[in-house]
């Protein structure tokens, strides 16, 4: 494998991880950011994201000289065979991805790139972004590529490492295929096309995958309007190859830094074109109604939700991580603030004061004084809390588990009411039997 001299603009979940693991495999990285503190605290080891073994993977570059950090992308690219951008690509008006990051770094760098040297747009941008990155650049001797990033936060740097496929797009196969070598080492099946394909890619995968969160968020509705188990007809499911087991689970509703931005902005790619892509347009209407549908739960519980004390157990929007961009869990604690309800919460990760609720230090603090509880963030350490001393802090007896995390046997043997998504079995709700 040929060792190349990379950049990489933006340090974020995407840029960090991508620098610290193309150091790793022996390259020469330099990465930068536009923020002085941040490039500070990256030179002294300092990684502020929570992910498994990637300030590891920093020390280690920069230990071995293979990985620096610098201010300003325009130092970092001086010398680069290959640029990768890694910037945030935000939810803009209407949906649509802002572009303004990726574009105001394409201007800024195009005049220093070295000769023959290769742009890689691994922010997940709109099809089209590829020309238009290549026309703000204006430099015929420089390719653009479409490389998109499959990480999933909380298991970035080993889905880097580890990965089920590379995806590069670009309409120079010379290009691509150079791109491609970068990662011979990880053994991935590496898939070449054109940009466009490329960019729709990224897409077209977040989306099944929001698609088939909401899918079974529906299907554990009904499963407690029928009187089944949505954990069981998960497992039937999923041992159908064609389906897998992947994504199965039902929650408070999807979120994170990409689904929601990836969903609204496929819709405006859609609509572009004149296509009505309404199974989109469901799926981001079935998530925003799965947040209602567990305040509903929680008012059902305890009536009236103005004045009523609850215990929010985990904030973040999934485990493993720190990150509440769009988080589901901050969703439905913000509408239950919203109707009156004083939040105690608690999140391992999270520390720092939130509007609308109180963030404590421990979950027991949380449920003190209770008048239920609800379960937003599966981290694994709920499932062993002293659910019996939890029981005598609570005013109330009613945990509402929205992961169906929990283990139903022990929260019983504490005298608490567990009600989870898709496994409450309310005969006065189910479905009458029709006439044969």
């Amino acid at each position: 494998m040929f060792v190349r001299r990379i950049a990489v603009v933006g340090t974020g979940y995407v840029g960090l991880t991508t620098g610290a693991c193309l150091a790793s495999l022996g390259h020469r990285v330099v990465c930068a950011d536009v923020d002085a503190l941040k490039v500070a605290r990256l030179r002294a080891g300092q990684v502020d994201i929570l992910e498994p073994g990637l300030a590891d993977l920093v020390v280690e570059g920069q230990s071995a000289g293979r990985l620096e950090f610098v201010e300003g992308a325009r130092h970092a690219v001086v010398d680069a065979e290959v640029v990768f951008l890694c910037l945030p690509t935000p939810m803009g008006a209407g949906g649509a991805a802002d572009l303004s990051a990726v574009e105001a770094v394409a201007q800024e760098i195009r005049d220093v790139l070295p000769y023959g040297a290769v742009v890689v747009c691994k922010s997940t941008v709109p099809v089209g972004t590829s020309i238009k990155v290549a026309e703000l650049l204006g430099r015929e001797d420089v390719a653009v590529v479409s490389n998109p990033e499959f990480l999933r936060e909380g298991s970035a740097a080993r889905d880097f490492l580890h990965p089920d496929r590379i995806v590069v797009g670009s309409d120079s196969p010379q290009a691509a295929e150079r791109v491609g070598a970068l990662f011979t080492k990880l053994g991935a099946p590496t898939v070449l096309m054109d940009a466009a394909s490329a960019e729709m890619v990224k897409y077209a995968a977040n989306c099944f995958l929001a698609m088939k969160l909401s899918y079974v968020n529906a299907v554990a509705e009904l499963c407690e309007l029928v009187g089944a188990d949505v954990t069981s007809v998960t497992e039937g499911m999923g041992y159908d190859k064609r389906i897998g087991q992947s994504f199965l689970k039902p929650g408070p509703g999807w979120g994170g830094s990409c689904l929601p931005k990836d969903t609204h902005a496929m819709v405006r790619i859609a609509d572009a074109v004149g296509v009505d892509f309404s199974l989109i347009k469901a799926t981001i209407e079935t998530n925003a109604r799965q947040q209602q549908r567990v305040v509903e739960k929680v008012r059902r519980v305890v009536g009236s939700l103005a004045g009523a004390r609850i215990g929010v157990l985990g904030l973040a929007f999934k485990a493993g991580t720190n990150d509440l961009r769009d988080s589901p869990a901050l969703a439905v604690a913000e509408l239950l603030a919203f109707e009156g309800a004083e939040l105690i919460a608690y999140d391992p990760e999270i520390t720092r004061p939130l509007v609308g609720m109180t963030v404590v230090d421990s979950p027991y603090a949380a449920v003190r004084g209770a008048d239920a509880v609800v379960l937003l963030t599966e981290w694994p350490e709920f499932r062993t809390l002293d659910w019996a001393l939890a029981a005598s802090l609570m005013s109330g007896s009613t945990v509402l588990d929205t992961r169906n995390h929990l283990d139903p046997d022990a929260l019983a043997r504490a005298g608490l009411v567990l009600h989870g998504l898709g496994r409450d079995f309310r005969v006065a709700d189910r479905v009458p039997d029709q006439a044969m």
